[in-house]
Parts: structure tokens; C-alpha cells; sequence
């Protein structure tokens, strides 16, 4: 197997993956809304015996929604990765190949030089 035809692989395999996450993040989505009604609905004072516990309860959701946010980021950080390789190796063997589809301008993943 070719260089160009393993970087094709990587990019389909890369693009299959996005698909997923598309579908992952879309069914997300509509759970996300039902647990927004939800607490909205029953998040109320009048459901807590004191301001604490109700502090706690919200406190318990943000970190979970944060933890969603920070996996969400680290999973987009390495598809845009698996990308980066692909466009570097490509450009340094001066081919046209997959960094004729972005323009001579680069592709900018938009994390900056990471690593």
C-alpha cells in the first residue's frame, strides 16, 4: 500500500469517526433538552430544604456538564490531530495530494501549535 493510499485510509477512517460523533452529539442534544426541562421544571426552591442543598444539587450538574465540555474538546482535539498529521506528511513530501484540497494557505485546525 502507498503512502497516498494509507493518508486516503486515515482520511476516510478520520471521516467516519466525525460522522459518529455527528450522530453522538446530535442524539446528545436531544437528551440535553429533556434534562433542561427537566430541571427546569423541578430545580425549584421549593424542592430543597435548605438553599444548601439546593446549591449542592446545581453545583452536581455543572460539574457534569463541564466534564461533557472537556471531553467533547480533547475528542475534537485529536480528530483535528489525526488531520494535522495527515496535512504535515503530506506537505513535506511536497505532494499535491491532500493539501491541494485546503490551498497552498495550510489548514488551520484552529488549536495553534499544541503538540
Amino acid at each position: 500500500m502507498s503512502r497516498e493510499q494509507s493518508f486516503m485510509r486515515v482520511l476516510d477512517a478520520s471521516a467516519k469517526l466525525q460522522w459518529n460523533v455527528a450522530m453522538i452529539l446530535e442524539a446528545k442534544a436531544v437528551e440535553s433538552e429533556k434534562v433542561r426541562n427537566w430541571l427546569c421544571n423541578h430545580m425549584t426552591s421549593q424542592a430543597f430544604t435548605s438553599q444548601q442543598e439546593q446549591l449542592k444539587g446545581s453545583m452536581d450538574v455543572h460539574d457534569q456538564l463541564i466534564e461533557v465540555i472537556e471531553g467533547l474538546t480533547k475528542l475534537g482535539q485529536g480528530m483535528s490531530s489525526v488531520l494535522k498529521v495527515v496535512l504535515q506528511q503530506d506537505s513535506e513530501s511536497g505532494g499535491d495530494g491532500v493539501d491541494g484540497m485546503f490551498g497552498s494557505g495550510g489548514f488551520d485546525t484552529g488549536f495553534g501549535d499544541k503538540g
